[in-house]
């Protein structure tokens, strides 16, 4: 079957934390796929929802297989019965373990750049972040296992979080690597919780390697958080899986949960579980490729138009990081400006830390054609940050747009009628004459330096559309914001 990811799904009034954003925003930052869910886990739970009986819910042996027969097939690692417990959620799972195996003002390690809300895990329950940051260079990031080693050996460290794959720099672990870090940890008796959410976002090619799988040591000195969440585009079901080899430690994680009350699923959540893993993996592997497709037009995209922003070598998730340090040292105020300038909404690296402060983070987990509408924005908001463009009230997103205006149904007679009383000249009758909204965009951004009000004028009534009085800068924005949506439409329309 072929799943049509090219789909533009609109989000907007369903209490979506990604889609409370202003009209015209575009939003690509928080890490949740703008895709619906496979369909099979739809009709598992639409038939759960058609019962109409909604109590309490256990946790099935189903569950226990679906997790077991999927780990083993996908990632090649035996996940025994009795390892394995439900949870609500991987945060949830992680702020638990913190709270239940260290103590106030204890240590516990992450390597930065990493996952920013482990520091609120950290930090709200009275333990202390101790950074190892990653090394930056020719793009790609690895280990200083002497400032690791370091770190571990402090007798306050008692904890490390592992990201694997590591968000939000996408790099997969090798086994050498992992093994390297579990033979340090369990040295200096650091116990390992390692976040595996995304390891079924690798991109076609790439296996990531669970840290339990490595050897005996890492088995036996860890703790692994997985779900189908991230992978399925169903973070708000709450569904999620802790993994403990070590009996004692499963224990000591199991009194946490229920301690915590984060043990209990709700009515849909092992449904949905049980039928992402054993009917979603054909839609997976279409949307792996879908996701690595994406990566490759924002990569000719940067190294055609924006050859100063390079995207950090990685191979896993659909969360781009993109080194900005040729534009900025403050990725908050850029990010802050081109939000404000484009509407283009992401996240600022510096929230984790590390070399974070000239990085963005860029989900593309969304419709091509949106993936280039973000592009667009992105550029004008470097140029705007650069000085090299003046600022513009930014452009309408696709999600937040009027019906297409009705065309004119005779375009040519029109053209002809009103060429003497403008004057045209050869560009804006190019742009009169243009049989594509695709073309007329082109046109528009060329003419952009040049262009008189009457010429907007021209082009408003070409389009059938009011442009308020005001700056020129405005009444350009306002064709070009035009145009944006009908391109959008006609580019749908040809899918």
């Amino acid at each position: 079957m072929k799943y049509d990811f090219d789909r533009v799904v609109d989000r907007r009034g369903t209490y979506s934390i990604k889609w409370e954003v202003e009209p015209g925003e575009l939003p690509m930052w928080v890490a949740d796929m703008d895709f619906q869910t496979a369909p099979q886990i739809m009709d598992a739970m639409r038939k759960r929802l058609e019962h109409g009986v909604y109590g309490y819910t256990d946790v099935p042996k189903e569950w226990n297989d679906a997790y077991i027969n999927w780990w083993r097939d996908r990632h090649h690692i035996q996940i025994e019965n009795d390892w394995i417990m439900f949870c609500t959620g991987v945060i949830p799972a992680i702020s638990s373990t913190v709270r239940k195996l260290t103590t106030p003002g204890e240590n516990v390690l992450v390597m930065t750049p990493v996952y920013n809300t482990f520091y609120n895990s950290i930090l709200n329950n009275g333990r202390n972040v101790l950074e190892c940051p990653l090394v930056y260079e020719n793009h790609k990031y690895h280990i200083d296992y002497a400032d690791l080693e370091k770190k571990l050996a402090n007798p306050q460290t008692s904890l490390m979080i592992l990201c694997n794959p590591h968000n939000p720099v996408g790099k997969i672990w090798d086994k050498e690597t992992l093994a390297h870090i579990g033979e340090l940890c369990a040295k200096h008796h650091v116990l390992v919780l390692s976040d595996e959410i995304h390891c079924d976002l690798t991109m076609p090619g790439f296996e990531y390697t669970p840290f339990a799988s490595v050897n005996e040591t890492c088995r036996d000195n860890s703790i692994t958080c997985i779900a189908p969440t991230k992978t399925f585009n169903m973070a708000g079901i709450q569904t999620a899986a802790i993994v403990v080899p070590n009996p004692y430690l499963r224990h000591k994680v199991w009194r946490a949960i229920n301690t915590d009350e984060v043990a209990e699923p709700n009515v849909f959540a092992v449904t949905a579980a049980i039928a992402a893993f054993t009917q979603g993996g054909e839609w997976l592997d279409q949307l792996r490729e879908y996701i690595n497709q994406g990566k490759t037009i924002v990569k000719e995209y940067f190294a055609k138009e924006l050859p100063q922003i390079q995207v950090v070598s990685e191979d896993a998730t659909y969360l781009l990081w993109l080194d900005c340090s040729a534009v900025t040292s403050d990725s908050q105020e850029f990010a802050d400006s081109i939000r404000k300038n484009t509407g283009l909404f992401m996240t600022g690296g510096y929230q984790y830390r590390g070399n974070g402060d000239s990085f963005v983070r860029l989900n593309i987990a969304c419709a091509h054609s949106v993936i280039e509408d973000g592009l667009r924005r992105f550029k004008k908001g470097v140029e705007i940050y650069q000085g090299k463009a003046p600022a513009v009230i930014h452009a309408s997103s696709v999600y937040n747009t009027p019906a297409e205006p009705e065309k004119k149904e005779s375009t040519s007679v029109y053209e002809e009628e009103k060429q003497e009383e403008f004057q045209l000249d050869a560009g804006l009758l190019a742009f009169l004459e243009a049989d594509s909204y695709e073309k007329k965009l082109e046109i528009l951004n060329n003419l952009h330096a040049a262009i008189t009000d009457s010429m907007i004028d021209t082009m408003a009534v070409s389009l059938d559309i009011e442009v308020k009085d005001g700056d020129i800068e405005q009444r350009y924005q306002e064709v070009l914001n035009c145009l944006l949506t009908m391109e959008r439409f006609e580019c749908n329309r040809l899918r």
